[in-house]
């Protein structure tokens, strides 16, 4: 029994570790394919490869055509704006701002579930994010109160979490119909028709132009295997045996593994102020996620699931 409960242990930071890998391979696949080429390969691989495990587990379900415009809404939230935030964000911030940024995603939800939802948010909730803010104030700001990153970066990163909040709204009409598998199944798929076009408008002749890159293209495996489909399969089997509330804990440590893999691999610049920010953005975190509501938990873990 204890053995059974390390493994659970095991899975879900195993998944955090790819989740925060998923920053630092971006920035790899960076130096040779643009962003729209690396989101569109990723999900075209996790498509498949989610879909397989879908049917070969019996969990996906058929989208009844009552609901084809919500999943189609949802899809241009999340994973088309979130993805084109996140992935040209990173092309102007380092792989830690951008982890923390997103790591912000979590805080916002019960915001989104009040405003469209009618949920009450505590008191717990808003210092959280009062203190999260303060978090990534200390890591964008210097000492003047002058930006040390790219301010259309920081802009592009804060779409990726707009546009998950939104997603949030949107999935809560399909999440008490539809199992997690089958959502994000269907929402890369439809997140694949979405980039297609301009993929070949902006990317398609620089894509063909530039020689194969096996490690380039190596590292768009490795988002799409790791992070996009085993994290996902660990996360869930983890939801399972510890409960969301537990698991979306772990999720806050996503920051400082981004942070010391992108100091080790990529030699960005690891200071104390950094880490000073990390710290209280996860407290914020813990602070704000300890009581939420079942319902507000449940879109957030499957959001969590769906923006790596």
């Amino acid at each position: 029994m204890q053995k059974s409960k390390w493994l659970v242990y095991l899975s879900v930071i195993f998944a955090m570790i790819f989740w925060s890998f998923s920053f630092v391979w971006v920035k790899e696949v960076y130096l040779v394919y643009g962003p729209l080429t690396t989101v569109l390969i990723r999900l075209i691989i996790a498509s498949l490869l989610l879909m397989a495990f879908a049917l070969l587990t019996g969990k996906m379900k058929k989208i009844e055509r009552k609901d084809l415009g919500t999943f189609i809404l949802l899809s241009f939230f999340e994973p088309f704006l979130y993805f084109l935030g996140e992935s040209y964000g990173l092309k102007y911030v380092s792989s830690t701002v951008g982890a923390i940024i997103v790591a912000t995603i979590p805080l916002f939800s019960p915001l989104a579930a009040s405003r469209f939802h009618g949920e009450k948010i505590s008191v717990r909730t808003f210092l959280g994010i009062l203190l999260s803010f303060c978090g990534v104030s200390i890591v964008v700001l210097d000492n003047s109160f002058s930006l040390t990153a790219s301010p259309l970066g920081i802009a592009l990163e804060f779409l990726a979490v707009i546009s998950a909040i939104f997603y949030t709204v949107v999935l809560k009409k399909l999440a008490v119909k539809y199992n997690p598998t089958s959502i994000i199944t269907y929402q890369n798929l439809l997140g694949i028709i979405y980039f297609l076009p301009l993929w070949l408008i902006f990317e398609f002749k620089d894509f063909t132009a530039i020689p194969f890159s096996f490690p380039a293209f190596a590292g768009i495996l490795k988002l799409s295997v790791f992070a996009s489909c085993i994290a996902f399969i660990f996360y869930a089997h983890s939801v399972k045996k510890l409960g969301i509330n537990s698991v979306n804990i772990f999720i806050n440590i996503i920051p400082v593994f981004t942070a010391l893999l992108a100091w080790y691999i990529l030699d960005e610049p690891l200071t104390l102020r950094k880490f000073i920010g990390i710290a209280i953005v996860i407290s914020g975190l813990l602070l704000a996620q300890v009581k939420l509501k079942k319902s507000t938990e449940e879109i957030v873990a499957i959001q969590q699931d769906a923006g790596r």
